[in-house]
């Protein structure tokens, strides 16, 4: 007897209904979920009489004119620049400030460590208007008022009290008997979290950069209050178009392109080391 002589069990029909159910709930909550993402997307090639023409049109020829209208309008080189620059640099700062603060927090034998953790934590979970008078005052007085700087280390600081957290939770679930060795080896404390820790935590790092870099691209109130025409972020951009400038709709979507598709890729790119970050270390 060949496997093809052996017959297919039969699937009870209750069965076949409600995974025929979960298949239709999947499909109406990703169309829920991408519909405003899907317009965006069309309003930047469609003409300006086909974007809010009743009832809606979905042929259309499509044009890049709203994408000449917008490297017409701004610089966005500059723009997106801008952006990189606050996401990078503040997630290094972040990096570099909440890395070693969360290992040694963990491998820490005072009782109190996992409040400090956790106070941190809360820190960033409070309101961004609340910290933006005391960051306001402080670039002002340091003259860093109106670059991007003052972004950075805005969304630096902030990002930190999650990075510490994030180690903290990663590092208590590891064993330090690979860092003991190393120092019977001959490393010091310092080298055994470097070239021991570090590797072993790098899930957890790489997740909580990608937060950070994504709190800050995506930052609209922080470089609103802080930065001035020059240093503006796109994503301030996006909004202040609207009503300053002959912008259209579709001049508009065109320029939220550039300002979700690099954010998007990124996440794509490293959500594997995100999902193992945020789920491997929590306990």
């Amino acid at each position: 007897m060949t496997a093809a002589d052996i017959p297919s069990p039969v699937v009870p029909l209750g069965r076949r209904v409600a995974e025929a159910a979960r298949i239709a709930a999947l499909v109406l909550a990703l169309a829920l979920f991408l519909a405003p993402l899907a317009w965006l997307a069309t309003t930047a090639y469609k003409p300006a009489r086909d974007i809010f023409s009743i009832p809606p049109v979905l042929t259309f020829a499509p044009t890049f004119d709203n994408f000449r209208a917008l490297f017409a309008l701004y610089d966005v080189p500059r723009l997106v620049g801008n952006s990189l620059a606050i996401a990078l640099g503040s997630t290094a700062i972040a990096l570099v400030v909440g890395v070693p603060a969360g290992y040694a927090l963990a491998r820490s034998r005072w009782k109190h460590a996992i409040t400090v953790a956790y106070v941190l934590l809360a820190v960033r979970m409070m309101p961004r208007v609340v910290t933006l008078m005391p960051f306001y005052l402080l670039m002002r007085d340091i003259g860093l008022l109106g670059s991007t700087w003052a972004v950075a280390l805005t969304d630096g600081t902030l990002s930190a009290g999650f990075v510490v957290w994030m180690i903290f939770n990663y590092v208590r679930a590891l064993p330090p008997e690979a860092e003991w060795a190393a120092q019977l080896d001959g490393r010091t404390a310092f080298g055994a979290f470097l070239f021991v820790a570090v590797p072993l935590i790098m899930p957890g790092i790489v997740a909580s950069a990608l937060f950070s870099i994504m709190l800050a691209w995506n930052d609209f109130l922080t470089p609103a209050f802080l930065t001035v025409a020059d240093s503006k972020p796109i994503s301030v951009a996006l909004l202040s178009a609207y009503g300053t400038k002959d912008v259209t709709w579709g001049t508009m979507g065109a320029m939220a392109h550039f300002s979700t598709l690099p954010i998007v890729a990124l996440a794509l790119l490293l959500n594997r080391y995100f999902v193992q970050g945020l789920t491997k270390g929590m306990h």
